[in-house]
């Protein structure tokens, strides 16, 4: 089932029957906003992605370039971060699974970009919003990060770990 996201692009499964095809796809500054939003971003200036469709059986693969501008904010210093995205992505659009009791699922790596499909309607808008979600940082922090932090009197892994514990016992040592 698809369902409509800030940057919907919807494909009917049964137009792509075999073919490979080219897609050009770019958020307007609506569904950047929105996304934005969505991602906690301050800014989403750019997002497009070239990508070529291709199927093999049930199971339809886009495989290209998503390139996008944003701002994010560093979590040390609060201050904005200019950010360019340059990612290769390859999608994976497999049937829905029909399951008729609770069942557990395991996951392998290259399930990761798995996302599936109801066999008539793909989302390939809704597909590149989450691949520039997984390529986003975490925990994104400016070149002023560290000093901004030490400031603040936070230590950092070299400091906080044993050999910091131990480097500072020698530090007060030789003090005397």
């Amino acid at each position: 089932m698809v369902t409509h996201s800030e940057f919907s692009h919807e494909l009917k499964i049964s137009e792509l029957g075999g073919k490979i095809r080219s897609i050009h796809l770019t958020a307007d500054t609506t569904q950047r906003a929105a996304l934005a939003k969505r991602f906690d971003l301050t800014a989403l200036d750019r997002l497009d992605a070239d990508l070529t469709m291709t199927t093999e059986g049930s199971d339809i693969f886009a495989n290209g370039h998503l390139n996008a501008s944003l701002a994010q904010i560093c979590v040390a210093t609060g201050e904005p971060l200019l950010v360019e995205i340059s990612e290769a992505v390859t999608i994976r659009f497999v049937p829905e699974p029909r399951i008729e009791e609770e069942t557990e699922f395991e996951l392998d790596a290259e399930d990761c970009d798995v996302m599936f499909h109801d066999g008539l309607l793909i989302d390939l808008g809704e597909a590149v919003a989450q691949s520039l979600g997984l390529a986003l940082d975490p925990y994104p922090r400016s070149p002023n990060a560290d000093a901004h932090l030490k400031e603040a009197g936070v230590k950092g892994e070299d400091e906080a770990g044993p050999f910091g514990a131990l480097a500072s016992l020698k530090e007060k040592l030789t003090k005397k």
